[in-house]
């Protein structure tokens, strides 16, 4: 899964550090018919961590450890609106402890995505920013931030599976066993359909369509108080990171996409529509194995899981939490070519 804290300097006020100038990278659209734009206005490579060490939460936010008694004043492991299940009829009939269980296997859900996500694909593709192996040559600037990246997203990996632990230890609900979460599955089956050489490639796409997008989570969160404190700190300080994330990730996106080429653009452009709703649409593999751990009938489930996720809403939300990275990919060309305009139309993001 889209608004978090983000802090718009990281997107709009140049940082000092050196400067790569892309004044003479065309922007060529892909794909047949497309027509020939204009060039993409210069802009300029700065970093985006320039002041890591004063900012980043590996460097200066303490480890956030769980308060126990604050549940006995009420407060919960998770947003209620986050976890629509729980609000169901169904399930509000089994009384507080059901919607409690439920809510605290959603954040154990989100950790273990952040904890995969970061891991399985950032980290990856980080690494390959860092060492030279994304796509063509890269400025040294973003090079350096990528080594920072590497850094921020092996620690949020950290404190997601620390506070799991706390969370599981303090409130006695059952950590069911980890499943691959949908998004993984999804991108592992997109890029074992592509040729060797362009798999690389896709995964770093898909990092720009994740760390872009906006989480609900990230944003709603660090602003409930319902919430316990040291859950809303920890996502509040991943949200921080990840508001540096974009930023480089953008910046990364609008240096890559100019120099893939007619051809490279016309096959990998329709994944990025794919990636948006395969890290977006709710995995509902494991939250109908968490209802069925209630005494529910197999049948009330299924209601519950059709009736919490209505079509409709979850293309609405997904096209919101979108709203950002759709933005850049126009500012960028991508739907300038109208084969990819069209990937993006069938998916429901686009008019």
């Amino acid at each position: 899964m889209s608004s978090f804290i983000l802090n718009t300097e990281y997107l709009e006020i140049p940082v000092q550090g050196p400067a790569f100038d892309l004044s003479s990278a065309p922007r060529v659209a892909s794909g047949p018919g497309a027509p020939t734009p204009a060039p993409s206005p210069a802009f300029t490579i700065v970093s985006k961590l320039a002041h890591w060490d004063e900012k980043a939460s590996v460097r200066v936010k303490p480890r956030r450890v769980l308060l126990r008694d604050e549940e006995a004043e009420g407060k919960t492991f998770f947003t209620p609106e986050l976890v629509p299940v729980s609000r169901h009829p169904l399930v509000a009939r089994l009384g507080p402890e059901a919607v409690r269980a439920l809510q605290v296997k959603t954040l154990y859900r989100y950790l273990d995505f952040t904890k995969r996500l970061e891991l399985d694909a950032i980290s990856v593709v980080a690494a390959d920013i860092a060492l030279g192996r994304a796509g063509p040559e890269l400025p040294d600037v973003m090079r350096q931030d990528a080594f920072k990246l590497c850094t921020d997203e092996a620690h949020h990996a950290y404190f997601s599976d620390d506070m799991k632990r706390q969370v599981a230890e303090a409130t006695g609900v059952a950590v069911e066993d980890s499943s691959t979460p949908r998004f993984l599955r999804r991108l592992r089956a997109i890029r074992r359909d592509l040729p060797r050489d362009q798999r690389r490639l896709a995964l770093a796409l898909f990092s720009v369509v994740s760390e872009t997008l906006i989480s609900g989570i990230l944003c709603q969160v660090p602003k409930d108080e319902r919430v316990v404190t040291s859950v809303r700190e920890m996502v509040a300080d991943h949200a921080e990171d990840e508001g540096r994330h974009s930023a480089f990730f953008s910046q990364f996106f609008g240096y890559l996409w100019p120099r893939l080429g007619n051809s490279l653009r016309a096959e990998l452009g329709p994944l990025l529509p794919e990636f948006i709703q395969a890290f977006l649409e709710p995995d509902k593999t494991p939250i109908r194995r968490s209802l069925r751990a209630l005494p529910l009938h197999p049948d009330e489930v299924e209601t519950i899981l059709a009736e919490s996720y209505p079509p409709a809403e979850v293309a609405a939300s997904t096209r919101q939490a979108a709203t950002v990275t759709l933005h850049l990919f126009e500012r960028h060309g991508v739907m300038d070519d109208p084969h990819l305009a069209d990937a993006f139309r069938e998916r429901g993001l686009r008019d």
